[in-house]
This record gives C-alpha cells, structure tokens and sequence, in this order.
C-alpha cells in the first residue's frame, strides 16, 4: 500500500449501526488521502459488522473487527489506533459522512497537530445537497485555539444547542499523540473527545480551525448523549479534576476549568434528582438534596426552565420540513 506524509486512518467505532454505516465508510473511502478506513464493530447486535463489511471496495484500505464485548467509543478507538500506523488519525461517527475534498482541505492548513473544520447537524441527510450551496459559503476564521478559548468554547449556554468546541473532529498528528502518550480515556462514554484535546493542547499541540465545512453530523430525535446518566457525569467531572491538576501553574485555563467544573456538577445533580425523583418521589428526593439549599434550588430552577421550554416548543408551530443547516461555529 502506498503511503505518503498526508496517509490518513479513519476510525469508526460503531455500535448498532447496520442502517448507516455503509455511508460513513463510503465517504472516508472516497477520500484520496485516506489510506485506512478501520471500522471497530462494538459488540454490535444488529449486523454492523456484515454491513460495513458489504462497502469493501477492494482497496484494502477496509478493516473490520468485532469487539468481544463492548468497550465504548474510547476503547473501539484506542484499539483502532494500536492497529494503524498512518501518519495521521482521524475519527468519523457511524451515523456521519465526510463532504467531498475534506482532507484535501484540511492538508492545506499549515502548523498543526490538530486541525478541524467547522460541522454542519442535518436531520435528513438528503437535506445536504441542496444545502451544499449554503455550506460553501458559511466560512469561520481560520485560527489557532488556545487551551483557555478551546475550554470556553465547550462551555454550554442554555438556547445554544450544539456549538461547543468539545463535538469537533480534527485530524490529529499520530507523532504528537504518541510523543505525548495520548489516547481517550476508557473510563469516559461522554465527552472523551473533549478531553483527549484538552489534554493535548496543556502538552502544548497546535490546534488550528480551517475556514471550510466538511464534515456532516446527522442528529436524531433521541441522541446518545441524552441518554447518559449519572455515572457518565461522574466520570466527565473526575476527568476535569484531572485536567485542574494538570493546569496548575495556568491561571486563566484553571479559572475555565473550574467553571466548567462547576457546570458539570449541576448537570450531574440534576440528572440524580430525577433518578430519585422517579424512584422515590418528590419529597424524598427534595430531602436528600435539602443539606445543600443553593444547589437544590438551583436544580429545581433548571428542572422549572425545562418545563417551560418545553411548553414552550408544544405551543410553537412546527415548520413543514426542516431543512436548513445548522452549524457547530
């Protein structure tokens, strides 16, 4: 197999994902840059990995291999990179697809270790073509993220839906990942991206944002991450404590840090009272947070603002069809 400095590995960890998977592979494959496309079948039950094994176009730049159990997204990944040795990773959702030309793109940016474009969220992935004109034209400032700018940036503000900075999919030089000892965190089923890059850029990596749009993250009704629950939380707040320790002498990234923290913590405390809530009503579950009067009202004020959001989208007339982009920057 032919390789050259731009040899790019294409990870998709895929988890049930028979109906979409085949569109995934064909948009890394398309790509002349790529010269492996490893998809990491965790422990699926639906066929997945029959499904994507159908998209082979004989390259042999597809792999497929089927986890014995399911690892999670972190460790389909870090099994994916053991395997490869391409000079560069970069990592595709099995419900996603690559635009034409991305990696084309992306290469033209100097001075990096990671470098991403901006992503569009489409319901209907049919949506795409007729938007392509809108993509073409929705360009960002090419810059250079900070540690304290790429933090802030993954803060969620409430009526901000899905533009934090922690849902992009940069290309990331594998010298620098090993150089540094990089990988995701397998303890982590939530915001594992978002910690592998900030980590990399407290060791000091050049993250840089190009102008253009490539990649396609098609949403549905009930997304994954809604799902997460408690422990998941748990886990994202350790991995920040984590990351506290590791920017101890940087004020300012110390100070974002803790804000987000703090923000996770809330989120955490709000999914734990309706857990109780649910299992043993509400007064009980008022009562187990009652110790700390300011962060029960704040959860009860949060759980208020959802309900009102949510009267609020019933009384809103829904449009026809949706069938305009939305975009992460």
């Amino acid at each position: 197999m032919i390789r050259s400095d731009a040899s790019v590995c294409v990870i998709i960890a895929a988890y049930n994902a028979a109906a979409t998977i085949g569109r995934a592979i064909d948009s890394a494959l398309a790509e002349p840059e790529v010269c492996e496309v490893r998809v990491i079948d965790d422990a699926s039950t639906d066929g997945t990995d029959v499904a994507a094994s159908a998209h082979d176009d004989g390259t042999g730049r597809l792999s497929v291999r089927t986890l014995p159990a399911n690892a999670g997204p972190s460790g389909a990944r870090n099994f994916a990179i053991a395997a490869s040795d391409a000079a560069f990773i970069a990592i595709l959702d099995a419900d996603d697809f690559f635009l034409p030309g991305r990696f084309a793109a992306l290469f033209a940016t100097s001075d990096w270790d990671l470098v991403a474009d901006n992503i569009v969220f489409v319901r209907d992935p049919g949506t795409v073509r007729r938007a392509c004109v809108e993509i073409g034209r929705h360009h960002i400032e090419p810059r250079r993220l900070t540690a304290v700018g790429f933090v802030e940036g993954s803060i969620s503000q409430r009526g901000r839906y899905k533009h934090e900075y922690g849902f992009l999919k940069p290309v990331m030089s594998r010298a620098f990942l090993d150089r540094h000892g990089l990988r995701y965190a397998e303890q982590m089923r939530l915001s594992e991206d978002y910690h592998l890059y900030v980590r990399a850029l407290i060791a000091g990596a050049r993250f840089r944002l190009s102008a253009g749009c490539h990649y396609v993250a098609v949403e549905h009704a009930h997304s994954l991450s809604s799902a997460h629950g408690e422990r998941d939380l748990e886990a994202v707040e350790q991995a920040i404590v984590e990351l506290l320790a590791l920017s101890a002498n940087d004020a300012d990234l110390h100070a974002t840090l803790r804000r987000h923290l703090d923000q996770v913590a809330r989120k955490r405390r709000h999914r734990a009272f309706l857990s109780q809530k649910r299992s043993l009503g509400v007064v009980r579950a008022v009562a187990r947070h009652a110790e700390h009067p300011g962060r029960l009202l704040a959860t009860l004020t949060d759980i208020a603002r959802d309900k009102w959001d949510g009267a609020m989208t019933k009384l809103t007339p829904r449009r026809a069809t949706v069938d305009e982009p939305r975009f992460l920057i």
